[in-house]
């Protein structure tokens, strides 16, 4: 698949992805069956693993979004921008985030330091792939759907360029190509 003169592989298939989504769904609601958290997309990466989350979830919850822009092209920027905030009053709630990738930390340190003044009563985060190699982040990642190597990657949700969105597989650079 190509997607701006760039070659792309598939990565993970459609059924392996939704596969992930369940189980992460399944082992956050072990942890909050008797409670009713508060899970928080983060835009524009996160839209599809959120709806295909809470669509799994079993339990009660509630859903908001923040939005942060950290790359340009390929690459991470060094400056994690935030455009929304969440809108509802988040004390006394058990947030989860729920993130597409976790790559160098910096969107997430982000996202700690947004909750971090908040009196909520749990703060955990979720990440549909996880790139361990690059990861330099000092907080713990409770819940993780894949280790992915520390490449690009496209598809459900995550963009290159704003292309490949849509897609349901997730692929990563051909470079043998």
């Amino acid at each position: 698949m190509v997607i701006d003169d760039i070659q792309f592989k598939k990565l993970l298939t459609a059924e392996e992805v939704q596969d992930i989504v369940q189980r992460m769904a399944a082992e956050v609601y072990q942890d909050y069956k008797d409670k009713s958290p508060l899970f928080v997309g983060v835009l524009n990466g996160a839209f599809r693993l959120t709806s295909d989350f809470i669509s799994y979830y079993e339990g009660d919850c509630k859903v908001s979004f923040v939005k942060l822009a950290s790359y340009s092209g390929l690459t991470s920027t060094q400056l994690v921008q935030t455009l929304l905030e969440v809108s509802e009053d988040i004390e006394g709630h058990d947030i989860v985030i729920l993130e597409d990738i976790i790559d160098s930390g910096r969107t997430l340190k982000t996202l700690v330091d947004m909750f971090s003044n908040a009196k909520v009563n749990s703060f955990r985060i979720a990440s549909l792939l996880y790139k361990k190699d690059t990861y330099q982040g000092e907080y713990a990642i409770d819940y993780i759907g894949r280790e992915i190597p520390s490449e690009f990657v496209v598809g459900y949700g995550l963009d290159y360029n704003e292309e490949g969105r849509n897609l349901n597989a997730i692929y990563i650079i051909d470079k043998d190509e």
